[in-house]
């Protein structure tokens, strides 16, 4: 695990105690919740330096390879850990079911049958991580109790309160890419029994454990500390060894190994005894023999049983290294034990190298259930491999098969979750594909087809990239006139920049080259680049990747990411960030285009709406538009004061669709609705008279409208509505009210249909309210609700001008990130005479 950096003033000592503390959290964290869930492993993530990802910091039963790309996730992926860290709530997903619908990345990258949840560890509101347990889970599987998933809140509480409790006495934890994880075995029953004891040579005193007592067959605490009656307990020809070693302790110092034999009901027990005198000065001290006695007679049974077997067997670690491996899988396998024994077999045997070998391993692991499958071993063996797993590892069998001429896992295993492709078996060996591979490519994709402008694409390859490759510094270049011109950038420093701005693509310089050639470059240190690049400074930068954005053989730009010290590229950093700057590309060439429409269009937009409310005798008027935050960024919204020799006509309206159609029928729908109010027309006649011309239009786009005429005076109002939200009307009294019209239908519709008038009494200091749907409709929510809240916010809104109010009620939109409508708001208020 990384080691902390102490705050200043923190002794060297004192920082390690807290780091020391920080490990023990996180340890009793991930035992505990694996011990009070059920689950076979978990997990806790912890925010990295910079706050743009969660960094893995400690796991039980799960080793960081199996999480393949999680070991460094950004906050905003679309997976449940990061998920609830964001939003501060549980998690959890039943089964692979369920995961599949909440979250189909994570379901396609491990399409392994197992659930999971994911809690927040919290310090107050601040957040601080994630904890996230996994369990084997067959279809239906029904999760986790709510018991349980309290017992994991509660640990992630405690965790969250002890971290925050280490900061606060000097310790400043800090995680990033380079953070190693704490790796904590899940629980087992230990193969080898221990028995430890004191025994004083002088008088024949033994202080012994209790695990040692019940080696020698005595009940525990009811040993009476006395040599001889341990003697008793051991074969008649074993009792002058014991003695022996009491002697041959006194000459050398110690015991090694001393074989005996204990009685037990139907026979003798062989266990060792190993012991040494302690070497400090005094008499008494050297009269003592401390040390412990094994007890592997079960584990020696089995290997030796194990050994018989003619059917090959092996165990795997968590992460598929083999711990042991029997003779007769030698045999089978062709290569000698000493070769596999602390390496995986897919990284040792070339006919095992297909991607797909590995990916057995990891369904065993992850689902906990059996696999079986075959595997070709040239020239002409089959073999049928079978997996069962437990939390610390698989044990695993090799039987001879039958020849197979149609090599398909699918066949030859119904527990496993899916069957990963085989190669054949004269094709090149090949280096086994990573999860994180898979992971990356489908986060940043995903997260790409979300991003519409350029600026979103630049902050979601900058969200992904950096923390997933452990970057500090990303910028992106693109190509306009032959030039390269900077359009984004992240970072402290400008020397990884090389002087790119304004450079022709004929420029000697590598993010020019790696465009033309269309091959990215990896620079792996500041020496590698002067020897590459001698007229160019490495300094405050050690290590560089640049990435050609390449779109339809056309040069888009180039992407350049920047690491503060010297990196390594591996071949799956080289492969995976070559295929990303293809997406990247496509995104950025989709987003310019775009943002050239979207131009046009909000300057379109802009020019039709009101750029000033004009100044009225005894009324005073506020208007607001918000474009939506995602799509076209514009729609058919809009506002109008109109003032007229009779009154004041208020107008507020909405063209269904995000586009620039949408924008051009609402320049025409507006200077309809002028034209007819400067021609005097009553307010029905005017909704009348604008619903015949949008039919003769014929767009194919509908309109929703309401309309208030306000006589002079501003005592009496006439409203009429067509298919819009009602109107608010706040009193002087600051109660406020949904003005319940009668409407007609939308614009378009019908050219022969009617908008009757409804008459209204306005008090003085009243404050009338219209606006579009996009302020009170969220998706999934009654829009009755929505506009409910509007007028309670319009109640009790404290504001000194009609402005303030307006960017009162306007404050909740302007927060949400994610707008799908655009939103136009009329404020009202007719002053006292």
């Amino acid at each position: 695990m990384e080691r902390a950096t102490p705050h200043a003033g923190t002794g060297a000592g004192e920082a390690d105690g807290l780091s020391a503390e920080r490990d023990d959290a996180l340890v009793a964290a991930v035992v505990k919740a694996v011990a009070d869930t059920g689950a076979h492993a978990a997990s806790v993530f912890l925010r990295s330096r910079d706050g743009r990802s969660i960094v893995l910091a400690a796991t039980c039963g799960a080793t960081p390879s199996l999480l393949g790309g999680w070991r460094l996730i950004p906050v905003s992926s679309p997976i449940p850990v990061a998920a609830a860290y964001r939003s501060g709530r549980t998690i959890q997903l039943a089964d692979a079911g369920e995961t599949m619908r909440r979250f189909p990345q994570l379901a396609v990258a491990l399409p392994y049958p197992f659930g999971s949840a994911s809690v927040p560890v919290r310090a107050g509101p601040e957040r601080l991580g994630a904890l996230a347990v996994v369990w084997a889970a067959p279809p239906g599987h029904p999760g986790l109790s709510r018991a349980r998933l309290r017992h994991l809140r509660a640990i992630a509480h405690r965790l969250g309160a002890a971290l925050a409790d280490l900061r606060s006495r000097g310790g400043a934890f800090e995680y990033d890419a380079t953070t190693v994880p704490i790796e904590v075995p899940a629980a087992t029953t230990p193969s080898v029994r221990v028995g430890l004891f004191d025994w004083r040579l002088d008088t024949g005193a033994v202080v012994a454990d209790d695990e040692l007592s019940a080696i020698f067959g005595l009940t525990p605490g009811a040993f009476d500390g006395r040599a001889d009656t341990l003697a008793l307990r051991l074969h008649p020809g074993d009792r002058a060894s014991l003695r022996a070693a009491a002697r041959e302790a006194v000459a050398n110092g110690r015991v090694l190994a001393r074989r005996l034999r204990i009685r037990v009901a139907d026979g003798y027990r062989t266990v060792e005894l190993w012991g040494r005198v302690p070497e400090v000065p005094g008499d008494e001290a050297r009269a003592h023999l401390v040390g412990c006695v094994l007890d592997a007679s079960a584990g020696a049974a089995a290997l030796t049983a194990v050994e018989r077997l003619r059917e090959g067997l092996f165990s795997l670690a968590p992460d598929g290294r083999v711990s042991y491996a029997n003779r007769s899988l030698e045999q089978l396998l062709g290569v000698p034990v000493r070769e596999l024994l602390g390496r995986r077999p897919w990284d040792v045997l070339p006919w095992l190298s297909d991607p797909g070998y590995e990916d057995w391993h990891r369904a065993a692991m992850v689902g906990q259930q059996p696999t079986t499958f075959l595997a070709h071993r040239p020239p002409d063996r089959w073999l049928a491999f079978s997996l069962h797993p437990d939390a610390n590892g698989v044990t695993g069998t090799v039987l001879p098969a039958a020849p197979h001429p149609s090599p398909d896992p699918a066949e030859a295993s119904h527990a496993s979750p899916h069957a990963p492709p085989h190669a054949p078996a004269d094709a090149p060996p090949e280096v086994p594909a990573r999860l994180g591979a898979i992971y990356h490519v489908l986060q940043l994709s995903s997260a790409l087809t979300e991003a519409v402008t350029t600026h979103q694409v630049c902050d979601v390859v900058s969200d992904q990239l950096l923390p997933a490759f452990g970057g500090q510094h990303l910028a992106i270049h693109v190509v306009d006139e032959g030039r390269l011109h900077l359009l984004f950038r992240s970072g402290h420093h400008d020397r990884f920049l090389h002087g790119l701005e304004g450079r022709p693509l004929d420029t000697a310089l590598p993010g020019t080259e790696t465009l033309s050639s269309g091959v990215p470059l990896f620079v792996e240190s500041g020496r590698e680049l002067d020897d590459r690049f001698p007229a160019l400074s490495a300094e405050g930068i050690g290590a560089w990747a640049y990435l050609p954005l390449v779109a339809s053989n056309r040069p888009v730009g180039t992407c350049v990411l920047g690491f503060d010290e010297v990196h390594h590229f591996t071949a799956r950093d080289r492969g995976i960030l070559t295929a990303l700057s293809g997406l990247i590309a496509q995104a950025l060439e989709r987003a310019r285009l775009y943002d050239e429409e979207s131009t046009v269009a909000r300057g379109l937009q802009n020019a039709l709406l009101p750029h000033r409310l004009p100044h009225l005798p005894g009324i005073r008027t506020a208007g607001r538009y918000l474009p939506g935050t995602s799509g076209m960024d514009i729609g058919g919204d809009w506002y109008d004061v109109i003032p007229t020799g009779g009154g004041v006509a208020l107008v507020v309206g909405d063209v269904e669709g995000h586009s620039v159609a949408a924008a051009g029928i609402m320049g025409q729908l507006r200077s309809a609705v002028r034209a007819f109010v400067t021609a005097g027309h009553s307010p029905d006649a005017v909704l009348a008279g604008t619903n015949r011309l949008l039919v003769d239009l014929d767009p194919g786009l509908l309109a929703s409208c309401c309309y208030l005429w306000i006589e002079p005076g501003g005592a009496r109002a006439h409203a009429v509505r067509a298919g819009h939200c009602p109107p608010l009307l706040r009193r002087p009294d600051g109660s406020a009210e949904v003005l319940e019209l009668a409407g007609g239908p939308l614009l378009g519709v019908d050219g022969a249909g009617s908008y009757p008038q409804t008459r209204l009494d306005l008090v003085p200091g009243s404050v009338l309210a219209l606006y579009t749907d996009g302020l009170v409709e969220e998706r999934g929510s009654d829009i009755d609700l929505g506009i409910d809240e509007l007028r309670a916010e319009l109640a009790h809104a404290p504001a000194a001008s009609l402005d303030e109010l307006a960017d009162h009620l306007l404050r909740k939109a302007r927060r949400t990130a994610h707008r799908s409508d655009d939103i136009a708001l009329l404020l009202t208020q007719v002053l006292p005479g």
